[in-house]
């Protein structure tokens, strides 16, 4: 992009600009706040410009008037921070690949002095190009939230070094976080996710990194079929598999197979390549009766194997590995692993409607609408809770039919 003149101005290309030129301002060590603020001054100009004066490099051109206005910051500051001389200097724009800039951007987006909803604010915002309003909207918070939750972690930054290596599996959870924030507002979220996950395993080999791209995509194919033509929520062993994205689950098994190809006795599968591996197994079904759930039990055994205490530090994947149990090995049996649960989350939502689901599964329809209708009086999700309601009234209709 950087030999071809833009000619008319395209916002996505114009916004997959933000992240190559920001990190190449951090790599010459500038603030990340300042450099956040004068890249955002200099779209505004190439807004204004471009459309009658296209640039033949708009990465340098936006990089150069960037780097102006830092001059010019620097300047007005002069008398207190004894900063221009140094400042005049006006640096040449640093060329970089696509995927090391993301990767910079996304170390330092997921700085661990941030917390979780500003990792993935400022991810958003950074690498995905994304305006406060947009971020805001997403969230369902004001756009003056947004904006201070911004400023305080650009906040948080400043004066920290940002060109050294960061945490990959922090990194991985604050994508896998921007994923999980769904489909909501203007933005589609997890499509927004897929997309920076791309970008990350252009700069980087390591397997789960792969094993998250390839859960994104094994569930992101499933979403044609998970609300109805009324927009309540289709449970998985009742969606249409016909409106599945067949594609995205093709590319998505082979990103799984070549991150499971490079794992070893001593390096073996990490969190998100084994839930990718059973999201590829539900995909892999003709229809619910056909699932394999032994191996996707299989699988559960080695996630919940991850953690020293998986009841209490992973108390998600122990409930889903009960459920698998109750398909692999019966009802009764799924049920007695709930109940390893109760103390930790048996006040939760998901314990009971879990619970309602083995009660149905085991015939049992009494029992499963009465765990039905408690999930539905703990959860605070207005689209969970109408299909518990739901859930709990078909129960209870089919006991009265026996």
């Amino acid at each position: 992009m950087d030999d071809e003149p833009p000619g008319r101005l395209d916002e996505g290309a114009l916004r997959a600009l933000v992240p190559q030129v920001l990190a190449g301002l951090l790599r010459r060590g500038e603030d990340f706040d300042a450099a956040e603020d004068a890249l955002q001054e200099a779209l505004v100009e190439a807004l204004r410009v471009w459309p009658d004066s296209p640039p033949r490099n708009p990465r340098g051109w936006l990089t150069t008037v960037a780097t102006r206005r830092l001059v010019d910051a620097r300047r007005s500051e002069a008398a207190r921070r004894r900063r221009e001389e140094t400042a005049q200097a006006e640096p040449a724009p640093v060329a970089t690949e696509e995927g090391d800039d993301t990767l910079l951007l996304l170390f330092c987006c997921a700085h661990p002095d941030l917390s979780p909803a500003s990792q993935v604010a400022l991810t958003l915002r950074a690498v995905g190009g994304l305006t406060t309003r947009e971020i805001a909207d997403a969230f369902y918070v004001p756009e003056a939230t947004m904006a201070q939750r911004i400023s305080r972690a650009k906040h948080t930054l400043r004066g920290r070094p940002l060109d050294q290596p960061g945490d990959l599996a922090v990194v991985l959870r604050v994508l896998y976080l921007v994923y999980t924030a769904g489909h909501v507002g203007r933005v589609d979220l997890a499509g927004e996710a897929i997309r920076l996950t791309r970008q990350l395993n252009l700069a980087t080999d390591e397997p789960e990194a792969r094993g998250l791209l390839a859960l994104m995509l094994l569930n992101h194919a499933r979403l044609p079929a998970r609300l109805d033509a009324d927009g309540r929520i289709v449970t998985l062993d009742l969606q249409d598999r016909s409106l599945w994205d067949t594609r995205e689950i093709a590319e998505g098994v082979r990103v799984l197979q070549s991150a499971l190809a490079a794992q070893t006795d001593e390096r073996r599968p990490g969190r998100y390549q084994i839930q990718a591996a059973i999201a590829a197994l539900h995909d892999d079904a003709a229809s619910a009766a056909e699932t394999d759930w032994p191996q996707i039990l299989a699988w559960y055994d080695d996630l919940v194997a991850l953690t020293a205490d998986p009841v209490r530090q992973d108390p998600a994947a122990v409930l889903a590995r009960a459920v698998s149990v109750g398909h692999a090995l019966g009802a009764d049996a799924g049920l007695r692993e709930t109940d390893r649960l109760r103390e930790v989350i048996g006040g939760q939502y998901k314990w009971h409607a879990a619970r309602g689901y083995l009660h149905e599964l085991g015939g049992d329809l009494l029992a499963a609408a009465e765990s039905y209708a408690e999930a539905a009086r703990l959860t605070s999700n207005v689209a969970e809770l109408d299909h518990l309601v739901r859930q709990a009234a078909r129960a209870r209709a089919g006991a009265r039919r026996r």
